[in-house]
């Protein structure tokens, strides 16, 4: 059954890492730039993943974590703590993202693994054969998503965030969400036959 990826049992509790962050935020207004240097290298690596599966264009992440970092920046005094900031921040990283694929005028390549969906304790280095052919079919699947579903599951599955969140991520009702991610499992478990219930 696909899993969220746990918390490595070294890192912080969420609360902590939160509290962390509004300290770097509150940094940050107060024109710390060492903060700012800081809160950027916490997020690229989680900015990278997540963006890297959404867009499904690893040539644009770059530049759309600069963007999402530079409204960070520029807007720092504006978060009003109503969420965490990890939540404010991938929120604006899920706009830009938006603005990038609208700007594109060809559609968009993908090429998920089966890696990209099950975590390294999940696959089994017997079958290997198996194991490709899931690689291809679910990449297949995977293709097929828009971005918005792209979006659900890696927010769900790899960031760890809970649906209310992700509602927040994304601006729009927990309803909606949950159809997304629906719609994302259904189309999935489709192209997965007879194998579905193993990973979703």
């Amino acid at each position: 059954m696909l899993q969220k990826a746990g918390r490595p049992a070294h890192d912080a509790p969420r609360g902590s890492v939160n509290s962390e962050d509004t300290t770097l935020i509150e940094r940050v207004v107060a024109g710390d730039l060492r903060a700012f240097e800081t809160l950027y290298r916490n997020y690229f690596p989680r900015l990278t993943r997540f963006l890297e599966r959404m867009t499904r264009r690893p040539e644009l992440v770059e530049e759309i974590i600069n963007d999402t970092m530079l409204v960070v920046a520029k807007n720092a005094h504006k978060y009003n703590h109503a969420s965490k900031v990890s939540t404010w921040v991938f929120a604006i990283a899920y706009r830009k993202a938006l603005k990038a694929l609208r700007d594109l005028n060809e559609p968009i390549d993908t090429d998920a693994s089966l890696d990209d969906l099950l975590g390294p304790d999940q696959r089994e280095p017997k079958d290997e054969m198996l194991q490709l052919q899931l690689r291809r079919v679910l990449g297949e699947a995977v293709e097929a998503l828009s971005a918005n579903h792209r979006a659900v599951i890696e927010l769900t599955y790899f960031q760890g965030a809970g649906y209310r969140e992700i509602a927040e991520i994304m601006a729009c009702p927990i309803e909606t969400v949950k159809t997304r991610m629906f719609h994302a499992r259904r189309r999935l478990k489709t192209l997965l036959p007879g194998r579905s219930e193993d990973l979703l």
